[in-house]
Parts: structure tokens; C-alpha cells; sequence
């Protein structure tokens, strides 16, 4: 089972993924549930793993790099425990969410894109959850918290990390 250091000091095991290679090989247009299914296993999608990918699959290294850049479900740095997905879209902007963005960086020290020191929470910036009438609105998890306040925003985050 090969091994390769991930840039970051992770050591990751591809042997992981074999058996998800093994069951799409040869199979057209499966490089999608290939990363999604990568991605499951290691957290996120470093550049070695996808070199692996593209080897065993024979797919070229520029189109699977291509597809993890393109699609904004794929994560190629490691994430924190709880990402907090906070829109940008026209309601939640209107309403305040630039509010929410200071609020939520200044509780956690992170800025948009980052992860706490300590792994519990990343912040990104989504343009639309499709929630406006909650307007402005966050994700973290599965679970949607709508009518955010500065106050109310920290105060979720305080309760998922009393946890």
C-alpha cells in the first residue's frame, strides 16, 4: 500500500482508495464519484492523492486537477471538524451577512478560508444556501441557522464548541 507525505505532514495510505479504484476502473465518467468518494475516505484532496488518482485511473493529471478546482465540493486542504458555510447571496449581503463574516472572524481568530488552530471550525463563503426567506443565513453541517445576528452567530458557535 503506497504512502505519500501530504505537504502538510500528513502521511496519507492510498491503499485506502484501492478499493474504490478497483470498483470504477475502466468506467467512463467516473472521476466525480471517484474524488467524491476520496474525499470521504482522507478529508480533503492533497495534490499527491490526486497524482495516485490519475495514475491508476490513466486519466490526465491536468483533468482531474481540473474537475477538484472546478467544483466547490472538493476540498484540497484539510478542514476543520464543523465547516461553517455562511452566505453571500443578494438577501443575505442586503441583510447584513458582511455583520455575520466580522462577527464569526473575530470570535474564532480565522478569516474566510481558514481553520482554527485548533481543527474544530472552517469558515467559507458560499454564494447562495437557497434559504433567503432566513436571510442572512450560515451552514454548519447539515443544520441551517437562518435571521443571524452578530450576537446570535457567536452564540451558536459557543454552543457547537461547548459540545
Amino acid at each position: 500500500m503506497p504512502c505519500a507525505s501530504c505537504g502538510d505532514g500528513r502521511k496519507l495510505d492510498f491503499g485506502l482508495i484501492d478499493s474504490v479504484l478497483f470498483e470504477y476502473k475502466g468506467i467512463e465518467g467516473s472521476l466525480i464519484t471517484i474524488l467524491q468518494k476520496a474525499q470521504e475516505i482522507y478529508g480533503y484532496l492533497p495534490v499527491d492523492l490526486l497524482q495516485y488518482i490519475s495514475s491508476e485511473t490513466g486519466i490526465k493529471p491536468a483533468k482531474v486537477m481540473g474537475v477538484v478546482s472546478f467544483y466547490t465540493q472538493f476540498r484540497s486542504k484539510p478542514v476543520g471538524k464543523h465547516v461553517i458555510a455562511l452566505c453571500q447571496g443578494t438577501a443575505c449581503h442586503v441583510l447584513g451577512s458582511a455583520m455575520i463574516e466580522k462577527a464569526i472572524s473575530d470570535y474564532l481568530g480565522i478569516q474566510e478560508g481558514e481553520t482554527t488552530a485548533d481543527n474544530m471550525f472552517t469558515l467559507i463563503n458560499v454564494a447562495c444556501l437557497g434559504c433567503c426567506s432566513l436571510a442572512p443565513a450560515m451552514m454548519i453541517g447539515s443544520e441551517t441557522y437562518g435571521n443571524l445576528t452578530p450576537e446570535s452567530a457567536r452564540g451558536i458557535l459557543k454552543e457547537i464548541s461547548s459540545r
